[in-house]
């Protein structure tokens, strides 16, 4: 399932985002990746622990709050984003994401990548290649959005971005536990969701709705992991 969720971020919260990486201080991308992805991996990194912690405050703030993100991941928790920065001829190869990340302490800190998220950071007018590239069940999907919008798909898939040839390509990129692990059984939820929603807003004393509502509570309870 991939899912393009668009306006996590405003045009106020890209200014300031797009100003803080402008005075951020970056580091090579492949100190933060596993062993796979260390030979594949061309890009850079914020590395200012306060600059991140500006940028969390924003982009994250609106990503936990944007409903269409809740009704996809059904998120149980969600990593602090790496914030990418691509320039001419950085590319990020094919690859597939680890399964456990985070670092693991008696804190409880690591969690299972279930789903990827990539949050586009500035227009696509801005640099040409850079496209992110998804290797699903029905082919390769080429992925360029407008700033400020975001694409949700599985972990589990392979992927990679295209070189850019000019300009400059910044995103954040962040990897959700799922409280349902299972991806066909998220998707389903997903499409019951968003008839339960039209059932709930059109007519929500109906039986057929407090079927529909029935049905999609309960399987969350049957089918998720906490």
């Amino acid at each position: 399932m991939l899912v393009n969720i668009k306006h996590i971020l405003g045009e106020t919260e890209l200014s300031k985002v797009q100003q803080l990486l402008k005075d951020a201080t970056f580091r090579d991308g492949k100190l933060s990746a596993g062993m796979a992805a260390q030979q594949v991996k061309n890009n850079q990194e914020v590395a200012d622990e306060k600059v991140i912690s500006s940028l969390n405050n924003i982009v994250m703030n609106n990503v936990v709050r944007h409903p269409e993100y809740q009704h996809a991941a059904l998120p149980h928790r969600i990593a602090a984003p790496f914030y990418a920065r691509y320039e001419n001829g950085m590319e990020y190869g094919e690859h597939i994401d680890d399964p456990i990340m985070g670092v693991a302490s008696s804190l409880g800190d690591r969690y299972r990548s279930d789903l990827a998220m990539t949050i586009f950071l500035n227009s696509p007018e801005e640099y040409q290649g850079g496209e992110l590239i998804i290797n699903s069940p029905y082919g390769e999907q080429t992925i360029k959005l407008n700033a400020g919008d975001a694409v949700l798909y599985p972990a589990t898939t392979r992927h990679r971005v295209a070189a850019v040839s000019s300009g400059q390509r910044l995103v954040a990129v962040t990897w959700i536990q799922s409280l349902i692990r299972d991806n066909e059984q998220r998707e389903l939820l997903y499409q019951l969701s968003k008839t339960r929603e039209k059932m709930l807003r059109k007519d929500s004393d109906s039986e057929d709705t407090k079927r529909i509502d029935s049905t999609y509570v309960n399987l969350v309870r049957m089918w998720s992991e906490v």
